[in-house]
């Protein structure tokens, strides 16, 4: 009986669509200390403590003083770190620098550069400073109690230093979706080998993974190399699939792996198998599933392929997990330097070399093995074309979705 991996084929977009609907997410949460929660999502509202700034303070060099008087007695300095010890009265200045604190009865800072000495301890103001010109106010970045950054929302590093400048040592974050991935084949061999033997070959595929879902912001779980033995490979997939949230399984090159996968997921809980075959290349026998309400992932054998499909399918499930939007790809406009073909009903994703002439920026496709890593690491990024469109011609504009 032949495999049905090769039969009734679906668009990603679609089988994405049914595997979120069998799914409900529910990430739970943990505290991390806020120096280290780069990227994580924030699981509920963070509220400041304190207003921001916590006094009124200038925003130049200058002097401070009341806004109205053109000749004025300099006082003294303001020292930077220290509440004022003085204060200025009508026609009287106090020398400022930038971020240091008022002094109570100031209303303004003239800039230094708006002022000339008139005597030993007097200056002119060259230009009249309006109330409030060149002072932030007590709470005008943050008043106290109100919401900083709000539940879902993603910490970047301008948000690391607004959460230390308000006491905020420690986030609740979303727990990073814990990524298992298994390889299993016969072939395989763990990449710190010294020399592979005829036949055998490095398992790059669970590296490969792993880097893709730590660069999405997920953790992930390598979990060895499962034989070409079903019950090897079930037991190391039941026991990989109780420690993770999303499992990826990438079968050997053999049928018989390929055939396992199948049965493996179908022994992990229901639903079980959704879809078995992508209208895209590569990656056409990819599984797709979910049981007892995690998502499972038969991925081909093949480096390129199971790279290729991941990029298309774990973007969208660790945003899911996470309840975020999808981030938008880079890309960039390319003329295509020669024809590609495609097949009428699938969606095809093809490697190109970036260059830059006279004529804009040009995208020369590598055509090579689908299993051969290298046509990746030679490229600048990815070619998708689309279902039924049958291909580009050289010179068309295309959009090239950068690495």
């Amino acid at each position: 009986m032949p495999s049905p991996e090769f039969f009734q084929v679906k668009p990603v977009s679609d089988a994405l669509r049914q595997l979120e609907a069998h799914w409900q997410t529910d990430p739970g949460y943990e505290t991390v200390a806020t120096a280290d929660a780069l990227n994580r999502i924030l699981a509920a509202d963070v509220v400041s403590p304190e207003q921001v700034p916590a006094f009124r303070k200038s925003t130049v060099d200058g002097y401070a003083l009341q806004s109205l008087p053109a000749f004025l007695n300099v006082r003294g300095e303001l020292k930077m770190g220290e509440a004022p010890a003085l204060d200025v009265g009508l026609g009287e200045a106090l020398l400022i620098h930038t971020g240091g604190m008022l002094p109570a009865s100031a209303d303004a800072v003239v800039m230094i550069e708006h002022t000339q000495a008139s005597g030993a301890a007097e200056i002119e103001v060259l230009r009249a400073a309006a109330p409030g010109e060149n002072v932030i106010q007590a709470g005008e970045d943050v008043g106290q109690g109100e919401t900083m950054l709000p539940s879902r929302h993603r910490l970047r590093p301008q948000d690391i230093g607004a959460l230390l400048a308000v006491g905020i040592t420690s986030v609740d974050a979303l727990c990073r979706p814990r990524i298992g991935i298994l390889s299993c084949g016969d072939e395989l061999l763990p990449p710190e080998v010294d020399s592979t033997p005829p036949g055998k070959v490095r398992d790059i595929n669970a590296y490969t993974l792993s880097a893709l879902a730590q660069q999405l912001g997920a953790k992930p779980l390598r979990l060895g190399i499962a034989a070409d033995d079903f019950a090897d490979y079930q037991r190391r997939a039941q026991a990989g699939f109780e420690a993770c949230d999303i499992l990826l399984l990438s079968a050997g090159s053999s049928v018989s792996a390929r055939d396992y996968t199948r049965d493996v997921i179908a022994g992990l809980g229901q639903p079980g198998v959704l879809q078995h075959g992508l209208a895209t290349k590569p990656g056409k026998p990819t599984i797709i599933a979910v049981c007892e309400n995690k998502p499972v992932i038969g991925l081909p054998g093949n480096p390129v392929s199971a790279l290729l499909v991941a990029r298309q399918l774990l973007p969208r499930l660790v945003a899911r997990h996470g309840g975020q939007p999808l981030k938008s790809p880079r890309f960039v406009s390319a003329r295509l330097t020669q024809r590609v073909a495609s097949v009428t009903g699938r969606e095809d994703w093809l490697p190109v070399r970036l260059s830059d002439d006279a004529g804009g920026t040009q995208a020369q496709p590598i055509f090579g093995k689908s299993n051969l890593i290298f046509t990746l690491v030679d490229a600048d990024g990815l070619l998708r074309i689309p279902l039924n469109t049958g291909g580009y011609d050289a010179g068309s504009l295309v959009e090239i979705e950068r690495f």
